[in-house]
């Protein structure tokens, strides 16, 4: 099912006249409502991402966290990717979501990793992995999923792969679909996933030529 429920958006940052260092001093503040300012504040300054990654391992207030991830997202790059990848094997589910919505919201960032993540050998990296792919843009989306179905042996990751393939695929991804229902013959619901996805490929629109 997808991750997307909210927009990871935040209201722009108060300005920074002293620059950024007493918003890093205040990201170890007792005090959450200074944490969370200081988290806003220092969204889309590159200097302090080690510190933001640093904060957002440590911290408790949900609130604080939002913010923290919010900042990293206003700073869309290899390093935010890499602060947020590690929760997507947190055993919170609400901390994996959390930064599945972060990711998404990262489309360039987050493609490089790509390959790396469909691949991870842990088959739940796998499948949150397939969800990053639904915010990028369809030839990529198309690209990434269908190296995955082309290796993939774990039909609860490919079920997946081919449900997002249904929303963002490209008719380039018919021939995979069809090799992986060969490959998956005896596993009924990946029959059924790889139907619906090359209809809604093959005729977007939903339209069936009658009237």
């Amino acid at each position: 099912m997808p991750f997307v429920k909210r927009e990871v958006t935040a209201a722009p940052a108060p300005p920074l006249d002293d620059g950024p260092g007493q918003h890093l001093a205040a990201l170890t503040s007792p005090d959450p409502q200074a944490r969370w300012s200081a988290a806003r504040a220092l969204g889309g300054r590159a200097e302090a991402i080690a510190a933001l990654a640093t904060a957002l391992a440590i911290e408790q207030a949900p609130q604080v966290r939002e913010a923290i991830m919010t900042a990293l997202v206003r700073t869309p790059g290899e390093a935010s990717v890499s602060a947020l990848l590690p929760y997507l094997r947190s055993q919170n589910a609400g901390e994996r979501a959390a930064a599945i919505e972060a990711l998404q919201a990262m489309p360039a960032a987050i493609l490089p990793f790509m390959g790396a993540l469909l691949s991870d050998d842990d088959s739940d990296v796998r499948i949150l992995a397939t969800e990053l792919a639904r915010n990028l843009p369809a030839p990529e989306a198309t690209r990434v999923l269908c190296e995955c179905l082309d290796q993939e042996q774990h039909p609860n990751v490919c079920g997946a792969a081919i449900d997002v393939l249904a929303e963002v695929g490209t008719r380039e991804a018919l021939p995979v679909l069809a090799r992986c229902a060969e490959r998956f013959a005896g596993t009924p619901f990946i029959a059924f996933a790889v139907a619906a996805a090359t209809a809604q490929i093959s005729n977007p629109e939903g339209q069936d030529g009658g009237s």
